[in-house]
C-alpha cells in the first residue's frame, strides 16, 4: 500500500492517542484495501486529535516530530529532497520545512497539521514554520443552526464555533454593505459601502487560516485596496467637476443632482475620473488584467462566499461603473465610455476563455468563468443600445443564478471527495448522481447551451453586436466558443470518468441548487412580461 501523510498520525505508536476506529484502520491496512484505509484514516483524524487535546499533549512534540520525519526522512520526502533529519529536541530549519511543504506526499499532512494545531503544552514554545497566527483545535459537536455548507467545516475541524460566529457576523456586514451600495444616493457613501464589502470579504476569504487562504486574503486586500483607492480618486474628480456647477457641499456628491447637471460639467475632469473609476471598480468586477485576486479568493474561501462573490458582489461593483457611465453619456463633450468598456470586456472574455484550459482546481476554473462572463456583460454595456443593455441586464441575472448554483454544487463535491483538484474528481454521475447531474446541468447552462437563460442573453448580446458593430461580434463569439470547449472538456472526466474517491453521500441540502437551476431554465423558455418591462425600462435609462 502507498504511504499516506495521515498514516504518520495514525499508525505510529507513542504519544498520540489512537483514533476511535483504529482496529478498522489496521484491518484495512492488513488486507491491502487502499480506498477503505484512506477513508477510515480521514474519518479517524478529528477524533484522535480531539482526544489528544483533551489529555493536553502537543501535536508536534519532539518525539512525534521525530517519528514523523523518520524512515530516512520518508525516503527523502518526494524522492529527491535530501535534508538531514532533525534529532529529538532539535527544531527544524525553515528551509527544510519549506521544501517539505512542496512535497506532494506531505500536502495532506500539512493541511491536517495547520488545521489541528502546533499548539504547545503549557510553558513550551510552538515549533515549526507557519504563516498562520492561530491554529484552532478540532472542536466538538456542530452548532445546529449552522448552514449545511458550513456545518461540514465544523465537523471536520476546518472551522471552530468562534470562527463560525465571526463568519456569520461578517456575512451580515457583507449583505448590508452591498445593499447600501445599491441604494446610496451619495456617491461617496456608495464608495464607502463597496470598501466595507471588500474588507468583510477579505476576512471571510481567510477564515480557514491555511497558508493558501491567508495568501488569497492578502492578495484580495492589497489589490482590492488599490482598486478602491483609484475609485476614490475618481469620485473626488467627479466632485471637483460638479463643484463649479452645483456649488460646494453635499449636493456635489448626490447622484440625483449630478445626473441633472452632468451636461455642464468640465469634460476633461469627467474623462479622467471615468478612467480611474473604470480601473478602480473594474478591479472589483474582476476584469482582466485587474483580476488577479479573484481566482484565489474564489478557490480558498468558503463555498457560500464564492457564490456571493461571483453572483452578487461583482455585479454591485459593475453597478457603480454604470452610474458614472451615465454621467459621461449625458455630457456631449466628454469621451464616449463605450469603447473603453468594450475593450476591457473583450480582453476579459478572450483571456479568461484560454485560462480555463490550464486550471486544475474546480473552484478556480469557475472563477475564471466568472471573469469571462463579467467581460461579456461589460462588453454589452459598452456596445450600448436598448437591445444590448437589455441583454446585459438579463445576463447579469442569469449569471448570478447559474454561478451561485454551480459554486454550491462544486462546494458539496469538494466536501464529499475531500479535494478540489479535478484530477481526483471522477465519475460523479455514478458515485453522487444528484451532484454529478447538477454539475452537468450547471456547465451546460453557464456555457450558454439552449434552452437555458444564459443562451438567451448571450444570443441577444451577439445579435445586437452584429447589428451595431459586426467586426466586434467575431472575437466575442470566438471567446465564447473557446470557453465552451474548455468547460465541456473538464466536465467529461469529472462527471463521466471512472469513479474515484469517497462514495459517502452528501449531507448538504440540494434545494438551493435545484431552485437556482429551475429559474435559469424557466428564463430560457419564458420571461414574465413584468420582468421584461422592468428590464426594458432600465435598459432605456442606460441609453
Amino acid at each position: 500500500m502507498r504511504r499516506s501523510s495521515e498514516r504518520i498520525l495514525t499508525t505510529h505508536p507513542g504519544r498520540l492517542p489512537d483514533p476511535d476506529n483504529q482496529p478498522a484502520i489496521m484491518t484495512a491496512r492488513a488486507s491491502g484495501d487502499q480506498p477503505a484505509f484512506d477513508e477510515l484514516v480521514r474519518a479517524g483524524i478529528p477524533g484522535m486529535v480531539r482526544r489528544q487535546k483533551e489529555i493536553g499533549i502537543d501535536v508536534m512534540s519532539d518525539g512525534e516530530f521525530w517519528k514523523a520525519r523518520d524512515q530516512k526522512y520518508f525516503d527523502s520526502r518526494a524522492r529527491g529532497i535530501e535534508t538531514r533529519p532533525v534529532k529529538p529536541g532539535e527544531p527544524p530549519t525553515v528551509p527544510s520545512l519549506q521544501r517539505e511543504r512542496r512535497s506532494p506526499e506531505f500536502k495532506a499532512f500539512w493541511e491536517i497539521y495547520e488545521r489541528v494545531g502546533n499548539t504547545p503544552m503549557p510553558g513550551q514554545e510552538a515549533r515549526g514554520f507557519s504563516l498562520i497566527p492561530d491554529r484552532s483545535a478540532i472542536t466538538a459537536p456542530l452548532a445546529p443552526q449552522a448552514p449545511d455548507a458550513i456545518a461540514h467545516e465544523i465537523e471536520t475541524g476546518r472551522l471552530t464555533p468562534t470562527h463560525l460566529r465571526f463568519y456569520h457576523a461578517m456575512y451580515q456586514f457583507l449583505l448590508f454593505s452591498m445593499n447600501l451600495a445599491l441604494v446610496a444616493n451619495n456617491i461617496g457613501l456608495m464608495w464607502v459601502a463597496i470598501e466595507l464589502a471588500t474588507l468583510t470579504t477579505v476576512l471571510m476569504v481567510g477564515i480557514y487560516r491555511t497558508p493558501e487562504s491567508i495568501e488569497a486574503a492578502w492578495k484580495y486586500f492589497i489589490l482590492g485596496s488599490v482598486g478602491v483607492a483609484l475609485a476614490l480618486f475618481g469620485t473626488i474628480l467627479v466632485y471637483m467637476a460638479a463643484r463649479p456647477v452645483v456649488g460646494e457641499g453635499v449636493q456635489g456628491m448626490l447622484w440625483t443632482t449630478l445626473i441633472d447637471h452632468a451636461p455642464a460639467f468640465e469634460p476633461q475632469l469627467l474623462n479622467l475620473a471615468f478612467v480611474l473609476l473604470l480601473l478602480g471598480y473594474g478591479t472589483k468586477v474582476g476584469l482582466a488584467p485587474l483580476h488577479a485576486w479573484l481566482p484565489d479568493a474564489h478557490a480558498e474561501g468558503p463555498t457560500p462566499i464564492s457564490a456571493v462573490l461571483s453572483g452578487l458582489l461583482l455585479n454591485v461593483a459593475l453597478y457603480a461603473v454604470l452610474r458614472f457611465k451615465l454621467l459621461l453619456d449625458a455630457n456631449a463633450r466628454a469621451i464616449a465610455p463605450g469603447p473603453l468598456m468594450v475593450t476591457l470586456g473583450l480582453v476579459s472574455v478572450v483571456f479568461a476563455a484560454f485560462m480555463l484550459y490550464g486550471r486544475r482546481d474546480v473552484k478556480r476554473m469557475f472563477a475564471y468563468s466568472s471573469i469571462e462572463h463579467m467581460g461579456v456583460i461589460v462588453f454589452a454595456f459598452g456596445v450600448g443600445g436598448p437591445l444590448a443593455n437589455f441583454a446585459a441586464l438579463l445576463h447579469m441575472a442569469m449569471h448570478s443564478l447559474t454561478k451561485s448554483a454551480i459554486f454550491y454544487t462544486v462546494g458539496q463535491i469538494a466536501q464529499v471527495k475531500g479535494t478540489q483538484q479535478m484530477a481526483d474528481i471522477r465519475g460523479l454521475t455514478v458515485t453522487h448522481p444528484l451532484l454529478g447531474w447538477s454539475l452537468v446541468f450547471g456547465v451546460f447552462a453557464i456555457v450558454g447551451l439552449p434552452p437555458m437563460g444564459v443562451f438567451m442573453s448571450e444570443f441577444l448580446i451577439v445579435s445586437s453586436t452584429f447589428e451595431r458593430a459586426p467586426w466586434l461580434a467575431l472575437p466575442l463569439a470566438f471567446g465564447l466558443l473557446i470557453a465552451l470547449g474548455a468547460l465541456i472538456l473538464r466536465l467529461q472526466g469529472m462527471a463521466f470518468g471512472a469513479p474515484t474517491g469517497s462514495t459517502e453521500p452528501a449531507k448538504a441540502s440540494a434545494a438551493p441548487i435545484i431552485a437556482h437551476f429551475a429559474l435559469v431554465l424557466m428564463a430560457g423558455v419564458y420571461l414574465p412580461s413584468p420582468l421584461v418591462t422592468w428590464f426594458q425600462h432600465v435598459a432605456g435609462m442606460l441609453r
